[in-house]
């Protein structure tokens, strides 16, 4: 299967997001990544989930959610990582951008698309997923927030998938309470012996095994073989 990677600029929200694409031919589908407090799209564990899903067959796009100067800005009062309308607004863009302006970037417009969050960036993917369901598939969260979505958690009708670590018992809580909100079909997967991060030996690629199923029957499978 060939792939064509290119680097684009994005334009959400008011600001133009710098954003790494990798288009797999033929496309068929499309994730895109929100990322989490503190992190960006060369996010080592974000990247490699993304290399995942491609050789799967999605394609991949990883955003910043942040301008550079924001970046710098969150990186002193760490602010900008917890607005979840601002990042959730950025990654509306990305989506409407993937609807209709995505052959730039070598994408076919109107592909399935699906989101995949972490950390805070799982309630951005949350908050867009309600803003747009009929341009949204479904939803991986990686050891996510997707509490900090609020209100529009009820609005999730899509097909979510809520990975956690097995030794991260807060963020556990949260998810659980979350997913009771949630109006779409959900699982909650936890992860043995796997902390907030996934660091420990194997468990990223549990995080990747898990993914890569979810979005392959939610995004590349007709519904009549999603069972």
């Amino acid at each position: 299967m060939d792939t064509e990677c290119r680097t684009v600029r994005i334009p959400a929200g008011g600001v133009e997001l710098e954003a790494e694409v990798v288009a797999p031919r033929p496309g068929r589908a499309v994730v895109a990544f929100a990322h989490g407090a503190g992190s960006s799209r060369h996010s080592p564990r974000n990247q490699y989930v993304a290399g995942e899903l491609s050789a799967a067959g999605l394609g991949t796009v990883l955003a910043d959610l942040l301008t550079p100067d924001e970046e710098r800005e969150d990186a002193v009062d760490r602010r900008l990582r917890f607005d979840i309308g601002l990042l959730a607004q950025r990654m509306t863009g990305l989506v409407d951008w993937l609807s209709a302006d995505a052959s730039e970037a070598g994408l076919d417009a109107g592909l399935p698309v699906g989101l995949f969050g972490a950390s805070t960036g799982a309630a951005a993917a949350l908050v867009t997923a309600a803003e747009r369901p009929d341009a949204v598939a479904a939803v991986v969260s990686r050891g996510g927030r997707p509490d900090l979505a609020g209100q529009a958690l009820p609005r999730v009708t899509q097909p979510t998938l809520l990975i956690v670590g097995g030794d991260d018992p807060e963020v556990i809580d949260l998810n659980e309470n979350a997913q009771a909100a949630l109006s779409g079909p959900n699982r909650l997967e936890v992860v043995p012996g796997a902390t907030h991060l996934f660091e420990e030996p194997g468990t990223l690629e549990q995080v990747a095994g898990l993914a890569r199923a979810w979005f392959a029957t939610r995004l590349l499978h007709s519904p009549s073989d999603q069972g």
